[in-house]
């Protein structure tokens, strides 16, 4: 059998630092943090209070006020970074054949504030059970799927993934291999996370997992430096359309990249931590690399993982050293979850956009908020800090990682004919 080759043609973004794309993508060239106090709660009393909120977000642009109440956040920001990615990508769904264009989705958590409103509700009243009748559908992590084929009319493959924070790039993975495999022409992928919430940030507060840098937020999120104490929690969604090479070709379509390999493994280590020496990290990225047909001298620019946890970071930085050896040095490296924050099951979407886009303009967004090095991290390493750097960069890997051991490695590289 012979494989579709699969290009990217549209892209959306609703991030912490841009609600377009064009304004993500300017907000991470010039180093632009998207850390500042938490607005949606009062978050006074907690251990961390700030995050990297979506600003100035109106879900009434997007749907009637009816509609809006009827969906979670992180629907509501599916459906926006979608709108922009299917209007970017030019389909004509009315000239499509929609049984040949699917949806999948990544969400590590779903509906968390609705979950929390419903329940928060229900214990504040007299055990009467007073449920809004949309508590289930709103929360379900793979309604949001759900909703962008019925507002479209899509009636190809449809369903999330979900693996913590390396579900939407588990979801882009599956939709390349659905494309290449010829089960569809056209998936819209990516994912979305709207956990700025109590439940949320109590709960990783209880984990001791985020940064609570209150004094300095927009500096807070650190990934590789020596003072890193933990993720920022960011919210916000990626959209992605792949489509068969042939099919994009055959509509005219423009094309930002080409997909060319996917891997996946499991730490079987810990159901938070990453391995010490990132065997999971290392053996996705071999796959991807594998499955792309391409050797590790190839690869000119890695979006990392780097959350800025103290153990994960050092884990992520083993495993690129061991795996590319010399070739290491020669790479460009960057955690733009210095800008963004951790965007959970979206972190994977919105990286992989920033890596395309870096394959498409030839510049690498900085890994920002670097004050000092960590003596246990390989200083001969390029990890881009502080300032975006130019230089060709044909191909990219995107790394994910995920509670439970889950990782995830996508590759990009510039399309040629």
């Amino acid at each position: 059998m012979e494989l579709k080759r699969v290009v990217v043609t549209g892209l959306g973004a609703l991030t912490p630092i841009g609600n377009t794309v064009s304004a993500y993508w300017d907000g991470l060239i010039n180093g632009v943090s998207g850390a500042a106090p938490i607005t949606h709660f009062d978050a006074s009393k907690f251990k961390t209070q700030f995050a990297c909120e979506v600003k100035g977000f109106d879900p009434h642009e997007f749907m009637d006020r009816k509609e809006a109440r009827k969906v979670d956040p992180f629907v509501q920001y599916a459906i926006a970074s979608t709108d922009e990615a299917v209007k970017d990508a030019n389909l004509d769904f009315d000239n499509l054949n929609r049984n040949r264009i699917g949806v999948i989705w990544g969400s590590g958590i779903g509906g968390l504030t609705t979950f929390t409103e419903e329940v928060v509700n229900y214990s504040k009243g007299d055990g009467t059970p007073r449920f809004n009748p949309f508590f289930i559908p709103k929360m379900l992590v793979d309604i949001a799927p759900g909703h962008i084929s019925m507002r479209y009319g899509l009636r190809g493959p449809n369903f999330s993934a979900v693996s913590a924070c390396a579900s939407s790039t588990n979801a882009l993975i599956d939709a390349f291999t659905y494309i290449r495999m010829g089960r569809a022409d056209v998936i819209i992928t990516g994912g979305s996370e709207a956990t700025v919430n109590e439940a949320g940030i109590g709960g990783f507060n209880a984990m001791h997992a985020l940064s609570t840098r209150n004094d300095d937020p927009a500096t807070a999120s650190r990934p590789f430096d020596k003072d890193r104490d933990g993720f920022v929690s960011g919210e916000g969604s990626g959209a992605i359309v792949l489509e068969s090479l042939e099919h994009a070709l055959a509509r005219g379509a423009k094309i930002y990249a080409e997909v060319v390999g996917g891997g996946m493994s499991a730490d079987a280590y810990h159901i938070t931590a990453s391995h010490p020496e990132g065997l999971g990290a290392k053996l996705a990225m071999t796959m991807a690399i594998q499955d792309a047909e391409m050797d590790f001298s190839d690869i000119d620019y890695i979006n990392v993982h780097g959350t800025s946890t103290p153990v994960g970071d050092i884990s992520e930085t083993k495993a690129i050293v061991d795996l590319f050896g010399e070739h290491a040095y020669n790479l460009n490296i960057s955690s733009t979850k210095s800008m963004t924050g951790h965007l959970l099951g979206a972190a994977g979407a919105i990286e992989s956009i920033a890596s395309i886009l870096a394959v498409k303009n030839d510049i690498v967004p900085p890994t920002i908020n670097h004050f000092t090095d960590d003596p246990q991290i390989d200083s001969k390493l390029n990890f881009t800090f502080n300032k975006a750097q130019k230089r060709v960069v044909n191909a990219a890997l995107s790394n994910t990682f995920g509670f439970g051991g889950h990782n995830a490695t996508v590759i990009v590289k510039k399309y040629k004919a």
